[in-house]
């Protein structure tokens, strides 16, 4: 199988600061991360200024600011995502950032990530939609909080807008922070394979190691983890991702679990082929055979080791004559 691509989603987790987004890069590599992902916007453009901030997001800042407020201090500057992306091409690890806006999509895709992320809150957003469409690049869809009619209608969308669908990874996740293990819905997976015929992926925001083992088995080619250098820093998404000791495990966690789905056909792996012969069975004498005599179910028989002429031949030999002298247990 492919390898799985796993995605440090950092996020907003920088804490509006240059030099620990440097940090969460490093970090990110280090425990197994092929892409970091950040968030790219321009507050002023994506929220009212009096917009409320979220339950998970009021609890894990500590404070009543208004979204706008907070979104503000988190914004980094197109300058400042330049200096990240040579960052990551230096450290060898590819970057990617989530637009939120049209000036902000125009300059990710000038910055040329492999994808193109649609998050889950924007799959109503016509204007941004029809902008990711027309770049006809590889693009990431999470379905968060989406009904079915919902991504069936934004895949047409993108589709009629320009975007093939073979450019298309379908990701599933729950837009609750962390979400409920009974919420999770991994089945999605394989309906969207179904339904839909295109790659799909897993984003989660549980606080299970569990979680994308089972994404991956059900053919997930992307998983996507909140990434945060400590749990207790401040700020709305530290307390539901990985710290790198987690994320290490998770990464450990996925690529045995690759190995061990191993391929899509039924082969002899080369670890089981010397035990072929030890444990299966030939045809055996059970007695006595003389030159001459002939073979029945009284002096043949059925034993380990499988040297000697499979017992799929069993019937086949009864009622010949035998051509040599046999010992009791020698092979026929």
């Amino acid at each position: 199988m492919n390898k799985v691509k796993i995605i440090a989603e950092i996020g907003p987790n920088h804490n509006g600061k240059l030099h620990l987004a440097k940090k969460l890069i490093l970090s990110a590599k280090k425990s197994g991360a092929d892409y970091v992902k950040f968030q790219t916007f321009i507050t002023e453009d994506v929220i009212t200024t009096n917009s409320k901030k979220a339950d998970y997001q009021i609890k894990n800042t500590k404070s009543n600011e208004t979204q706008f407020e907070m979104l503000k201090k988190l914004q980094l500057s197109f300058n400042q995502f330049k200096i990240i992306k040579r960052f990551c091409d230096k450290n060898k690890i590819k970057f990617l950032s989530t637009a939120f806006d049209l000036k902000s999509l125009k300059f990710i895709n000038s910055l040329k990530p492999d994808y193109i992320k649609i998050p889950s809150g924007e799959i109503n957003n016509l204007p941004l939609l029809k902008g990711i469409a027309k770049l006809k690049k590889k693009t990431i869809l999470s379905t968060g909080m989406c009904t079915m009619k919902e991504v069936i209608n934004t895949i047409n969308l993108l589709k009629k807008n320009g975007l093939k669908k073979n450019k298309i990874t379908l990701l599933h996740c729950n837009s609750e922070y962390p979400t409920p293990l009974k919420d999770v819905n991994l089945k999605v997976l394989s309906t969207y394979k179904k339904f839909f015929k295109v790659d799909v992926g897993y984003s989660d925001h549980t606080l299970s190691q569990k979680v994308p083992i089972a994404a991956v088995v059900l053919g997930s080619s992307i998983v996507e983890k909140h990434f945060t250098l400590n749990n207790k820093y401040k700020g709305p998404d530290h307390r539901m991702s990985f710290n790198p000791k987690k994320f290490s495990q998770m990464v450990k966690n996925i690529r045995e679990t690759e190995i061990l789905l191993g391929k899509d056909k039924k082969i002899v792996t080369h670890s089981e082929s010397k035990n072929r012969k030890l444990v299966r069975r030939s045809i055996v004498a059970i007695k006595k055979i003389k030159v001459g005599e002939k073979f029945t179910t009284k002096n043949l028989g059925v034993k380990r080791p499988g040297y000697g002429k499979s017992p799929l031949k069993f019937f086949h030999i009864l009622g010949k004559y035998s051509k040599k002298n046999y010992k009791e247990n020698d092979l026929i």
